[in-house]
This record gives structure tokens, sequence and C-alpha cells, in this order.
């Protein structure tokens, strides 16, 4: 029985209000509209952007809301209008849109599309939700709103990917890996023979260092005061790394003599202003450029006009500087094709309903964690989700 047209009933990660954990709600979620997509999702990540969500008060939310924006599904149906993508069909989502109308989808070197700026509202086209909860209308999350078993979002927020692609992997190349692996390629523009210093471990930083590698860098030193991400740090592409904490001198003066003369590309990926001013600083003096990667909302930052003096350069990236739509397609065929590879990211892979206890994972850093995967259990001809009206049994993961 389809569910097109009808209002599906299905389980959210809602936060209430700031400070709170997660709550585990049933929600409706309406039918897409015009220009709209509903997607049943199969695996969505815990990226850092939504711990400092949760750690940090900011005018960006609106509550309640469900959060989450790195995730594949399958498109359970279509507003009208929508001509990229049908039922059944394998998608990323995006929480940057391509629009491909905007001056800045028409320029070539540009890759932020106008229509994200819409996502702010946490409303869809016309001011409204696709999410209720006990009544009430709950916001949506940067075009995407991932940590719920389906969500609503516009066509330009959606990319269709190759049919066999593996969801519960390339779910990365919505954020994580994208972000990172572009800071390398396209932002920083790494240069074969270089040396490079990438603050910050976890999968996006890991990332960093895979398109460090692809770009053919000679050197790339981690940085991280978890050693436990060492090991794994070296095998996908960092030549040494280095805990601060060990260190008895600051980590800019180390990179210093280490290189003789400071790296030529650096990547901040924590986001931190302190450790962003010690990343700037370990640049070579004359052509040295520092990426900030990291999630930086509403802070300043203070660095000393000195550091910029004699030519070093700091600039910042959002979602690796990639055309979204166009771009993430080519990165799951790469995958599909061995020419990259995301598994190593992957550290857990849990059900929805432990979300908080995922959070508290990344939070603490006792476990060596580069990417969390949440598995919708909406899932398989066993499976079932209920929609609005009756029990509607969801077709096989094939067809929807």
């Amino acid at each position: 029985m389809s569910t097109t047209g009808k209002v599906i009933r299905c389980r959210a990660a809602i936060l209430w209000k700031p400070g709170v954990p997660f709550s585990i709600e049933e929600v409706e979620v309406a039918p897409p509209k015009a220009k709209e997509v509903r997607i049943k999702i199969v695996a969505t990540g815990l990226c850092g952007s939504e711990i400092k969500m949760l750690e940090n008060k900011t005018s960006y939310l609106h509550y309640p809301v469900i959060l989450g924006h790195e995730a594949a599904g399958i498109v359970e149906s279509v507003g009208e209008g929508v001509s990229t993508v049908k039922t059944g069909d394998k998608v990323i989502t995006l929480f940057l849109p391509q629009c491909g109308e905007c001056a800045s989808c028409l320029n070539p070197v540009d890759y932020l599309c106008t229509e994200r700026k819409q996502s702010k509202s946490g409303l869809m086209s016309g001011g409204t939700s696709r999410f209720t909860c006990k009544g009430k209308p709950v916001y949506h999350f940067a075009n995407t709103s991932t940590f719920s078993e389906y969500t609503v979002i516009k066509e330009i927020s959606v990319a269709k990917i190759d049919a066999a692609a593996p969801l519960e992997k390339v779910c990365l190349v919505s954020c994580g890996f994208s972000t990172g692996y572009g800071a390398a390629i396209n932002t920083a523009k790494v240069t074969p023979g270089s040396t490079c210093a990438v603050f910050g471990l976890g999968g996006v930083g890991l990332s960093v260092i895979m398109g460090c590698k692809a770009a053919g860098a000679a050197r790339i030193i981690g940085v991280d005061i978890n050693k436990d991400k060492f090991e794994k740090a070296k095998k996908l592409g960092a030549t040494e790394c280095i805990n601060p904490q060990d260190l008895k001198k600051p980590i800019q003066e180390v990179l210093f003599d280490l290189t003789g003369a400071g790296v030529e590309f650096c990547f901040e990926v924590i986001g931190n202003p302190e450790t962003v001013e010690a990343a700037l600083a370990s640049c070579h003096e004359s052509h040295g450029v520092c990426v900030i990667v990291g999630l930086l909302t509403d802070v300043q930052l203070n660095i000393s006009g000195s550091l910029f003096l004699s030519g070093r350069s700091l600039k910042g990236t959002v979602f690796g500087g990639w055309k979204s739509r166009e771009s993430t397609s080519k990165l799951v065929s790469d995958y599909m094709a061995k020419k990259i590879n995301l598994d190593p990211l992957i550290t857990h892979t849990l059900n929805l309903d432990k979300i908080n206890e995922a959070v508290e994972l990344m939070k603490t850093g006792k476990w060596q964690v580069a990417h969390i995967i949440f598995m919708s259990e909406c899932l398989g001809p066993r499976k079932r989700c209920v929609g609005a009206g009756g029990g509607s049994k969801q077709e096989e993961m094939a067809g929807i």
C-alpha cells in the first residue's frame, strides 16, 4: 500500500530546548510539496557540528528541532515539479543546496548557492514545517533534518547516486568526508611534495589527511591530544603524529623546528579559536596557507596582525568547496570504483535510539570516534512504518 500523498508517522530524535538530551519521539511527516522530496533515511552520521550545536546556545537554531545533516536514503515520494529524482532512487542529502540558477551556481568557482540562506529560518517553502510532534510543529535544520526515519527536503538539496552504493558508507559523502577531502583538494589546493599539518584527527581530519595524500603531499603531520587516533591517521596517510600535551614548547614552535620554515598547508579541524591561531602560526611565513575546517559559530578570533605581514593566508571552507549536487554523485562513484575509501572513517554503528550514548562518546573522547552512523530500524520487508490513517507496509528496500 503506497504512502504517497499521505502523512507518515515515524520516529525522530527531537531537541526540545537548549541543553537537554535528544528525545526519541513519534513524529508526523507531511507529504512533500512542490519541488520537495520525501526520503526514507537509511543511515545518518553524527557530525561534530551537531556536538557544537548541543554545547553552545546559538541563534542558528529554533526549537523544537530535528537535527542531522549527513545522511543517505531512498526517495519515498516526490512533490509536483520534481524532475531529477524519482521514487526508489538512492540519494545523498545536502545541507548545501545547488539550485543551478543563481549567480553563485552559475559561477564555475563559486559553490555557495544563495538558496542556502532560507535554511536559517528552520522552515520550508511557505514558511511552514513538514514535521509535527504532539500536535506542535517541529523546526527543520540545515535543509535536511536527518535524525528522523523520514524527512522532507528540497529537490535542490538532494543528489541521486549509484543504485548499488552502500548507504551506510556513502552517507559520509553528505558532509564529513567531502568537507575534509575537499578542504585539501579544492580550498587549500595542496601541491605535490608539500608539507601539511592537520589539527584534529576525527573523521573530518582524517579526510583532510586523505586529501593531502591524494594531492601528493610529501609530509603530513597529524596533531591531536588523543594518541589513540594516531594509528589510524598513519594508516590513512599521516607521516607522523604529535600530541601537543607532550611538548615543552608551543606546537607552532615545534612544527617550525621540524620543518625548518613552517608547514605550507595547515588545517584546523576542531573549531577552537586558540587552535586557529596556533595553526596559522605554524604556517610558512611567506606562503603558508591555513584553512579553518572546524565549525566556528558566534565566536571572535583574536589573531595578531603580525602573522599576516609576511604573506601567510587564512581562509575558511564549506563542504570542501564542492558544488554539492554535481560533485556528490562523482565522489560516490569514486568510492564505488575504489578510488577513495570511506570505510576506515566509521567507528561505530548504532540504532537511532542510542543517539544520546553516541553524543557522550563524541564529547568525552574516551573512544576513538571518527564517525558514528545511525541506522534506521525502518528497513527491510519485515520492518514496518505506519502511515497516518492506517498501517502501510513499506515495500522492500530496492523499490520503496
